[in-house]
């Protein structure tokens, strides 16, 4: 009689059994703009420091850094005591994109090389993070965001606050109805760490719109991202820009070289709309309304106030840092409640995981990008992928080229 055999037959095909705590190999990442002669430096600040964490470790490997050359990827090789034997160099995104065992390809760079770099890796179908803002107008966002689904790519933009632990809040805040459905919000956000009459030489591009990095796209961008992630999309807009300061002067920091320069870009946006109802706690014809300074306030007033006005009650975001992304360890967000009926003022509290407090600053939301990127949640976090770049940028085009 012939005794089929399980296990032996499991053996001579080579499957080891499935076990529940078996781990996914870590995802192999290429990441673009990681250099010491970078003149900024998130790729150092926000993304390198969550990837090389021990979580960070146990899901993603890096496998790949491209530069301006081969050279310059390999010296950021060795500055960053990576592994040349596991971690290759390149200077070309072509070549990049087809190279088989990298994953997922991660772009920090400026704004006007995300497009080039990152087509050729999206054509190949590999899976992209690009930081916000994805290209440098809404026509790019959107060819690369039909070249994505095209491919099958799965695809994210670098719009963290979304996921920050205090925006949740809020969000968790109004689907528990704390405040009523909302009424009406206002945002008010200045810039406490710029300049009024001049900018650092790694920042001069701020001061030409068509580059498509600058303080309304990036700095306005995060913050009404962020709100919009809340609240929801408008149903209608309308917005009055204006340039108070056009003549600026762009200073090495190093020499102190000076060059005088025009801005085309607005230092002042004021919008008024009208939210739709995407959200079952946003009443019918709640408004919107959003004022942004690229200046500091004045003296002793608070950078940035988020007030959501309900039925039953106010919900307040404050940040001296004048930021939703929380780039600065020592000014965190404060949120507080204000219920109608008792008069009183509450302070809600929030807070950052234990892995995440562990991390400099501002790799903290970006650790949590990740995080959520490894576990195939995007969808439940609202996390922004290229498609809702593609709405952000329509947003901002209409600010700045109307």
């Amino acid at each position: 009689m012939y005794i089929y055999d399980g296990a032996t037959a499991l053996e001579r095909i080579r499957i080891p059994p499935f076990k529940l705590n078996d781990k996914m190999p870590p995802i192999r990442v290429a990441l673009v703009g990681l250099s010491q002669s970078a003149k900024t430096s998130w790729a150092n600040d926000a993304h390198f420091p969550y990837l090389q964490s021990p979580p960070g470790k146990e899901k993603y490997q890096i496998v790949a850094l491209l530069n301006s050359s081969e050279d310059a990827a390999n010296r950021a090789i060795e500055a960053y005591c990576l592994d040349a034997a596991t971690v290759k160099g390149y200077g070309d995104p072509q070549a990049l994109a087809g190279d088989s065992n990298i994953a997922l390809v991660v772009c920090c760079t400026r704004v006007d090389l995300h497009y080039d770099t990152v087509k050729p890796s999206l054509a190949a179908g590999k899976n992209v993070y690009v930081e916000w803002p994805l290209a440098s107008n809404h026509q790019d966002a959107q060819e690369l965001a039909s070249l994505a689904r095209s491919t099958g790519a799965k695809t994210i933009v670098g719009l963290q606050a979304r996921v920050d632990p205090a925006i949740r809040k809020i969000r968790q805040l109004l689907e528990q109805e704390v405040v009523g459905k909302v009424l009406s919000s206002e945002l008010s956000a200045y810039s406490p760490a710029s300049d009024r009459h001049e900018i650092s030489d790694g920042l001069g591009y701020f001061l030409e719109k068509k580059v498509g990095g600058n303080p309304v796209t990036i700095m306005l961008g995060h913050r009404i991202d962020a709100v919009h992630s809340v609240l929801g999309e408008f149903e209608t807009f309308q917005s009055h820009t204006q340039i108070q300061r056009p003549g600026q002067e762009i200073v090495n920091r190093s020499s102190g070289t000076r060059t005088s320069k025009n801005s085309d870009v607005p230092d002042l946006v004021s919008i008024h709309g009208t939210l739709a109802t995407q959200h079952p706690y946003i009443a019918p014809g709640a408004s919107l309304v959003v004022n942004f300074h690229y200046e500091p306030p004045f003296p002793g007033t608070t950078p940035l106030i988020w007030t959501i006005t309900g039925e039953k009650g106010q919900i307040r975001l404050s940040a001296e840092s004048g930021s939703l992304i929380q780039t600065n360890t020592s000014e965190p967000m404060s949120l507080q409640l204000y219920m109608f009926d008792s008069g009183k003022v509450q302070d809600v509290s929030w807070g950052w995981e234990d892995w995440q407090a562990a991390l400099p600053h501002r790799a903290r939301n970006i650790g949590k990008l990740y995080e959520i990127f490894a576990e195939d949640k995007m969808a439940e976090y609202g996390v922004a992928d290229f498609d809702t770049a593609v709405k952000r940028h329509q947003e901002m085009d209409a600010l700045l080229w109307k």
